[in-house]
């Protein structure tokens, strides 16, 4: 309990992967064709796929940047800084960016109640390896093992970490829900993409990941679409060399994908999922928006309602309603949360931190000044209550 009144559960915390998280569980002769360490000029950096992959600067993350020093930066910028001046402000790593008993003492430190806890790497090491689906199954699975042996996907009923799913093989995804259902689990993460299976690109609402998405219907449990890679930057209007959020692997400034870079994939994603119908077949099915923003919210809303007017019959109910009845939004912090409300109800939209990323906020309670025109009940109903409904599963 903070002195707001009531606990606070945060949708949107980040750990640091530790040097072996994709490796520990990973079959070494597989390492070629998916990851290993490589040292360049005394720095490490991870090879995926056989490329050395410049996504992060330091995928180590000792030292790594402070928590929420690009706050300012991602308001608008108002004092004209150099996002890469700003990252060179670096500290050792702090124990509870991975240490499960360390990140409690955070969370009280903070005023947290609980948390839900997501990659940081694992967020952006799909897409390096998406034309080679074996490839991604065999690094997530280990990922997701080395997750439980290190986080747990709850630990003491405060910590909630997601294990990393993708649809590049339907089997496989079910047999990885199960893993994460018998676990504990009561969310899974991926990232928003169309998943490049081995007859390629795919809706993710295709009709051929029913059995994932029938099984995430059975069981209750939440599905996050958490910003990651989503290959945005590999289609031609700008240059396609590393993660697309990056700032320091580009020769030449990216402003078109610095504007759309988080709109378009989760637009595409969510609407996907409304269009295709996967909400009609399986209406048990909840999905969160974790770290995508609200920019592409309004036109999302309006651009499938005028769709259906255009397609009669195809909706069985206005599908902006069906998007409002089985998606939750996290806006990003500088985003209108006023405007968010406004078109989804208090009920639909939860609070996350980003903590501790550089984008995010430098304290998590932070936030807590851009609810302050709110009642207290729906600023509960924001840090607490509707986040604490998705954790909860609720099987068909």
């Amino acid at each position: 309990m903070t002195e707001l009144g009531f606990p606070v559960f945060d949708c949107d915390n980040h750990y640091y992967e530790a040097i072996d998280a994709f490796t520990r569980h990973l079959d070494p002769r597989t390492a070629s064709r998916t990851i290993e360490w490589c040292t360049i000029n005394g720095r490490q950096y991870h090879v995926i796929g056989g490329k050395v992959s410049h996504a992060v600067v330091n995928p180590t993350f000792d030292p790594v940047a402070l928590p929420g020093v690009l706050k300012d930066y991602f308001r608008g910028n108002p004092n004209n800084e150099n996002p890469i001046e700003l990252l060179k402000q670096r500290e050792p790593i702090r124990p509870a960016y991975r240490d499960k008993d360390a990140r409690i003492a955070m969370l009280d430190d903070y005023g947290l109640e609980k948390c839900w806890l997501f990659p940081t790497l694992g967020m952006i090491y799909e897409e390096p390896l998406h034309q080679d689906p074996w490839a991604v199954m065999q690094v997530f699975t280990a990922f997701n093992r080395w997750m439980l042996e290190d986080w747990g996907f709850n630990h003491k009923d405060r910590i909630f970490t997601a294990p990393y799913i993708s649809l590049v093989d339907v089997d496989w995804a079910v047999s990885e829900l199960k893993f994460a259902l018998d676990n504990g689990a009561t969310t899974v993460v991926m990232r928003p993409a169309a998943p490049t299976t081995v007859d390629g690109p795919r809706s993710p609402a295709d009709p051929m990941f029913d059995p994932f998405w029938a099984l995430a219907n059975e069981s209750g449990i939440t599905v996050v679409a958490h910003a990651g890679d989503s290959g945005y930057n590999s289609h031609g209007y700008g240059e396609d060399n590393g993660f697309s959020a990056g700032f320091s692997q580009q020769s030449r400034p990216q402003p078109l994908r610095m504007a759309t870079m988080f709109d378009r994939p989760i637009e595409d994603f969510l609407g996907s999922l409304v269009c295709d119908k996967m909400f009609d077949r399986f209406p048990n099915v909840r999905v969160a928006s974790v770290e995508n923003g609200s920019g592409f919210l309004r036109g999302l809303l309006k651009k499938l309602d005028n769709t259906a007017k255009k397609m009669p019959g195809w909706f069985q109910e206005s599908p902006s309603e069906t998007f409002r009845r089985q998606i939750w939004i996290n806006p990003f912090w500088e985003d209108d949360v006023h405007e968010v409300v406004e078109l989804m109800g208090s009920d639909r939209v939860i609070f996350g931190s980003d903590w501790p990323h550089i984008e995010g906020m430098p304290e998590p309670l932070d936030y807590i000044d851009e609810l302050k025109e709110f009642s207290p009940e729906v600023q509960k109903l924001i840090m607490h209550d509707n986040v604490t409904e998705l954790n909860t599963r609720r099987p068909a």
